[in-house]
């Protein structure tokens, strides 16, 4: 049986780990790729503790975004409804489509909050009316907007 040997990766590796984690990979593997492309590093008692602090750091960060995603959803539920005007044709049918664009536009607007457009998906807005948009502002939290489409 071949000895295994332990890392700590420098980066993120697909197929092995991410950056921080500790590995077991073969002594050819660490000694001929890894290590001389400093793409990890040899798991001593000092650079261990290192990792678990930075892990420790990271966990807080990801607290405080979790927290700060709350926060939004709140300010997001207690503005109900959002209205986008749009120029209509004939059987109340709009010209174009309502974007995810306008839909964060409108969001900053109203509470004055900075939403990434690509967290926010909607149906297919094609006629006046009331639709409900989801927004993802954490990967543990979304919100529920409702999107009123009216004429201008």
């Amino acid at each position: 049986m071949v000895k295994r040997v332990q890392l700590v990766l420098n980066q993120d590796i697909s197929k092995l780990g991410k950056s921080g984690d500790l590995v077991d990979v073969a002594p050819g593997y660490a000694r001929n790729y890894l290590i001389p492309q400093k793409l990890a590093t040899h798991a001593t008692p000092g650079i261990l503790k290192q990792v678990e602090r930075r892990r420790e750091q990271e966990r807080q960060r990801q607290l405080e975004l979790r927290q700060q995603a709350l926060e939004q959803k709140e300010a997001l539920e207690k503005v109900g409804s959002l209205t986008i005007a749009k120029q209509v044709g004939e059987n109340e049918a709009i010209f174009g489509t309502v974007t995810t664009q306008e839909v964060a536009e409108a969001i900053q607007a109203v509470t004055s909050q900075e939403i990434d457009r690509r967290g926010i998906t909607i149906p297919d807005i094609n006629h006046l009316g009331t639709y409900k948009a989801e927004i993802k502002l954490h990967s543990e939290v979304t919100a529920q907007v409702d999107i009123q489409v009216v004429a201008s």
